[in-house]
């Protein structure tokens, strides 16, 4: 029987669908990369943000299509949008066959088992503790040589415009010895970039440790020989401490590269979030992390349009985001989903009101990149391979380490040279874009 994969939202859900799909490998199902040869379908669903609700409800019904036009014999949910819609799922997309919820995806098996006896199959289940796997994953980041590795589940924040507590738990870290195992099999897979990922990474280890212990986690990953880079992602600025910063510095493969989502820079704005900082708060982290680590690259993530945002609170974000200088930074207008504080706070901003602050935000962050790029020009740096691009003859294109696939910037590398995906090489900085960078081989 041959199965399809879509798995939409994150990097987090990414990983799910890559141990479902290593599950279903161990148990004889094979993956195909087209719908239309697909016995069965799974939708590894998202509904973080109204954009992903409806880009998940959409890919539902196109799968479902097959049923009618192809030889489609069942249609599986999964993930964010299977746990906290089940019922409106089952009631109003019959063509689903069954729903699996975000902590459940170990039964996936059992579930294609099921409805491919033309049995409906529903496994939502608890929100506590972590599946048990018993296989490896597939690692469908393969060929790019690097791999996500989910270092905790849920989230204890309790941020009013956030889902995440509802529909995946409270925070629950795996332990040590289990993702260093991982990290391994990773690894003689070809992975040579890990990326950390969690909904938070830096609280990681205090539910099973009784102490922040991502610094511990470092310590063994870093003995790894196979890898080289380690990235963190998804680090809450309060909850940055010493001895995190101190294994960044002496461990040689973590990247000097964190993602801290501050959300906004008003204070009002960050108190009616629920966030756990302040203005002065932000300002004190960033200069501090610049100060121990003054090659650092950080990236940050902020919400435009939250309720009750002002003109000047959206100003006050600007002069911030101008000061601190992010060399990354990513911009989304608010999502009002129901059953969260926030979507029942008066003064909900109007969309286009949003947009056009978006908008701004993203104009002065080009802005930001630009110039900073340009002071990178002559410099010298290593750049992980990612493969050659299909439109430009003997043209490579690769990262440094100031950048995150999927959402950083690129190198352009022309040279006659092969160069194998995976390869680390030095490059000196010969030209800047907005966002990405060209190079020439040394």
């Amino acid at each position: 029987m041959n199965i399809f994969f879509v798995s939409l939202g994150c990097d987090k859900n990414l990983v799910d669908s890559e141990y479902m799909i290593g599950m279903l490998q161990a148990n004889g199902y094979t993956i195909v990369n087209d719908e239309t040869q697909a016995d069965v379908i799974v939708v590894n669903s998202c509904c973080f943000i109204g954009d992903a609700k409806e880009e998940s409800i959409n890919t539902i019904i196109e799968m479902g299509e097959y049923k009618k036009k192809g030889r489609l014999k069942a249609l599986i949910v999964t993930g964010c949008l299977g746990q906290r819609y089940q019922k409106e799922i089952e009631q109003d997309l019959p063509e689903v066959d069954a729903v699996l919820g975000t902590n459940s995806y170990e039964h996936i098996v059992d579930a294609v088992n099921e409805v491919l006896q033309h049995k409906h199959y529903v496994n939502i289940g608890s929100l506590e503790g972590l599946p048990k796997l018993s296989t490896k994953r597939c690692l469908t980041t393969g060929l790019q040589r690097y791999a996500y590795l989910k270092i905790a589940e849920g989230c204890n924040k309790r941020c009013t415009y956030c889902v995440i507590p509802s529909v995946r738990g409270n925070y629950r870290s795996v332990p040590i010895e289990e993702l260093v195992e991982s990290a391994r099999e990773l690894a003689a897979q070809g992975c040579r970039e890990l990326i950390l990922v969690a909904q938070e990474t830096t609280l990681y280890g205090v539910d099973l440790y009784g102490e922040k212990s991502l610094h511990h986690l470092l310590d063994e990953l870093n003995k790894i020989p196979e890898l080289y880079w380690i990235r963190i992602m998804y680090c809450y600025p309060e909850e940055i401490y010493p001895e995190l910063i101190a294994s960044i510095k002496r461990n040689e493969k973590v990247c000097h590269y964190l993602d801290l989502p501050i959300q906004h820079a008003s204070d009002e704005v960050l108190r009616r979030m629920g966030r756990r900082t302040n203005q002065q708060d932000l300002v004190q982290i960033i200069t501090n992390l610049r100060q121990e680590i003054p090659d650092i690259a950080l990236r940050t993530t902020v919400i435009c349009g939250f309720p009750g945002e002002t003109e000047e609170q959206h100003e006050e974000l600007m002069g911030f985001i101008n000061e601190m200088e992010f060399d990354r930074l990513g911009a989304f207008c608010y999502s009002a989903e129901e059953g969260t504080p926030a979507a029942e706070m008066p003064d909900q901003v109007d969309p286009e009101q949003m947009r056009q602050w978006q908008e701004a935000v993203m104009e002065l962050q080009q802005e930001i990149s630009c110039d900073k790029n340009e002071t990178r020009i002559g410099q010298e740096t290593y750049v992980f391979i990612e493969g050659k691009t299909v439109d430009a003859e003997n043209v490579y294109v690769g990262r440094t380490y100031r950048d995150a696939p999927e959402v950083d910037g690129l190198v352009y590398i022309q040279t006659s040279e092969e160069i194998l995906t995976g390869e680390f090489v030095k490059v000196r900085i010969t030209g800047a874009y907005e966002y990405d960078l060209i190079g020439e081989m040394m």
